[in-house]
């Protein structure tokens, strides 16, 4: 595995070109001036050391030189054993609502943004879990599969929005179904189903659905997004704001559907949780997930590294090395030969 020990020093590469681009600027400056002394043919004859292919060669050797004393001081590393750690884990699932009425602006800024910076929050806290994502609307999209890479999460968590999915709707059930094929099959009671939604479906296979995950081992979660008083679900038509409306003209007005979710978390043999308090609702999730059995899991990690910044260090003092020596011209001249 490679890496840089202190990868904030490779910044100074951005510095390399701006000082060998002024000193190129000030070579141009220096040959304009002296061409006003006197034609090229003249000015050959009395500098005869004078070369530009030598002078561009100087900033060529500076440029290569400067970026490998950079890259050393960063200290490139590569692992060069690596160790078998067994932990203990749980299996945890995100599924994220990405329906259109998930922008509606209920609570600020609106449900969808929420949600997302929760779920950041949440995959923080969990840290040391196996955890996937998975987002839905009419359908269900596994995003990312279980791993402990935290990074990724995040990234595909805040890049989610309605319009990844082709087909709008909320259908709870499928997040259900393809959360269930995402866990192991063959281990049981360390699996967790975290929905992140308004609830706000027409899916009557979902409490079915919740059972049978149960029964599969896996407790069901609902963290309700949005009010029970609601809000209009926005759209942008030619870039103006407006409201979706229903086939009478009128505004749709969406509500989060608390009962429903209430009665998914019972039927699942989790919890019910409003996106009211983070912090609280964190401490929640927390504290059952704490309850749930580990199975143990086996990771390699690289543990030692060996450095490789002598090198880079080397070759660049060479370059300079180089570089001093190399004639470049402008700094002798040849004395005239006199007659007889």
């Amino acid at each position: 595995m490679f890496r840089f020990e202190h990868p904030e020093n490779l910044y100074a590469l951005l510095l390399v070109p701006l000082l060998v681009g002024l000193g190129i600027w000030a070579f141009y400056r220096r040959n304009k001036a002296l061409q006003t002394f006197g034609e090229r043919s003249t000015l050959d004859r009395l500098m005869p050391e004078w070369s530009a292919r030598r002078q561009w060669m100087h900033w060529i050797l500076l440029f290569f030189a400067l970026s490998l004393l950079v890259v050393g001081w960063a200290n490139p590393q590569w692992g060069s054993k690596r160790q078998k750690v067994t932990r203990k884990a749980a299996d945890i699932i995100l599924a994220l609502d990405i329906s259109q009425s998930m922008l509606t602006e209920d609570l600020a800024p609106n449900r969808m943004e929420l949600a997302k910076r929760f779920g950041g929050q949440l995959l923080e806290a969990l840290q040391g879990e196996r955890i996937g994502l998975v987002v839905f609307a009419g359908s269900a999209y596994t995003q990312v599969p279980l791993t402990t890479d935290y990074g990724a999460l995040d990234i595909f968590l805040k890049s989610s929005s309605p319009s990844q999915a082709p087909y709008q709707g909320t259908a709870i059930g499928a997040a259900i179904d393809l959360a269930g094929r995402l866990f192991d099959p063959n281990s049981a009671n360390h699996k967790a189903l975290i929905l992140l939604t308004d609830g706000e479906t027409h899916d009557e296979d979902a409490l079915e659905k919740a059972r049978a995950a149960k029964e599969q081992g896996i407790l069901l979660f609902t963290i309700a997004v949005g009010t029970e008083e609601g809000g209009f679900v926005p759209e942008w038509i030619d870039g103006q704001k407006s409201f979706k409306k229903d086939r009478s003209g009128n505004p749709i007005r969406s509500q989060v559907n608390v009962e429903m979710l209430r009665n998914l978390a019972n039927e699942g043999g989790g919890q019910f949780f409003a996106l009211n308090n983070p912090t609280q609702v964190i401490r929640g999730i927390q504290s059952a997930v704490e309850q749930l059995d580990r199975r143990e899991m086996e990771e390699r990690v690289y543990d030692e590294y060996d450095s490789y910044f002598q090198y880079f260090i080397g070759i660049g003092l060479l370059l300079l090395i180089l570089d001093f020596f190399s004639p470049r011209g402008g700094a002798t001249r040849k004395s005239p030969t006199t007659g007889a």
